[in-house]
């Protein structure tokens, strides 16, 4: 068996590892799932929505920017809603 040498000293300073073997060392991706680091920000969303441009008038962007944060959800909501109200 091969004998692991200690990585972080007792300064918590990390050691050399010119001594070790590469070939030691394992991709990330072989690691188990459960000492896989989780990834970082937010999960991505089982439903995504479409990037695209539109022009809109600049009072209406300006009352919807004034509401604060999630300004383009409330108006992907207010279409949503103006669908649905054309739909019935």
């Amino acid at each position: 068996m091969v004998s692991r040498l200690p990585v972080i000293d007792a300064d918590g300073e990390v050691g050399d590892l010119s001594a070790v073997d590469p070939a030691l060392f394992k991709p990330f991706s072989a690691l188990p799932a459960s000492l896989q680091a989780k990834l970082r920000g937010r999960p991505k969303a089982a439903v995504t929505k479409e990037r695209i441009t539109i022009r809109l008038s600049p009072d209406v962007v300006g009352a919807f920017r004034a509401m604060g944060d999630g300004w383009q959800t409330r108006v992907d909501a207010a279409l949503r809603e103006w669908l649905k109200s054309r739909a019935a």
